[in-house]
């Protein structure tokens, strides 16, 4: 079984930024398709970018709200995938989970496609 561990997160103003990590152990690293999806407070859980495994090409798809502000990355060696916030806008408080998957889900944005999910890390953007 794959475990996944976030952390990185806290509270910072508006503009800010913030570097979010997802620790995994157990399997193929390198062979997961890994996801960050947000839920904020009364809100559905939103699909935020997904990162495919390294022989997808590691190619990475973004929701049209943080295109440009938030980058995902992975480095196999560390068995990690990043998440990096800049330009942070209130609007981006949730908490943020991790999510990964074994195989290559063609439906990547939906969470029923992940078997694999972190605990979550708080996010706060104040204005």
């Amino acid at each position: 079984q794959v475990q996944l561990v976030e952390s990185g997160g806290g509270s910072v103003q508006a503009g800010g930024s913030l570097r979010l990590n997802c620790a995994a152990s157990g399997g193929t690293f390198s062979s997961l398709t890994v996801s960050w999806f947000r839920q904020a407070p009364g809100k559905e859980r939103e699909f935020v970018v997904v990162i495919r495994s390294r022989w997808s090409g590691s190619n990475t798809y973004y929701t049209e709200s943080v295109k440009g502000r938030f980058t995902i990355s992975r480095d196999n060696a560390k068995n990690t995938v990043y998440l990096q916030l800049n330009s942070l806008k209130p609007e981006d408080t949730a908490v943020y989970y991790c999510a990964a998957s074994g195989s290559s889900p063609i439906g990547y944005s939906r969470a029923g496609a992940y078997e694999y999910w972190g605990q979550g890390t708080q996010v706060t953007v104040s204005s």
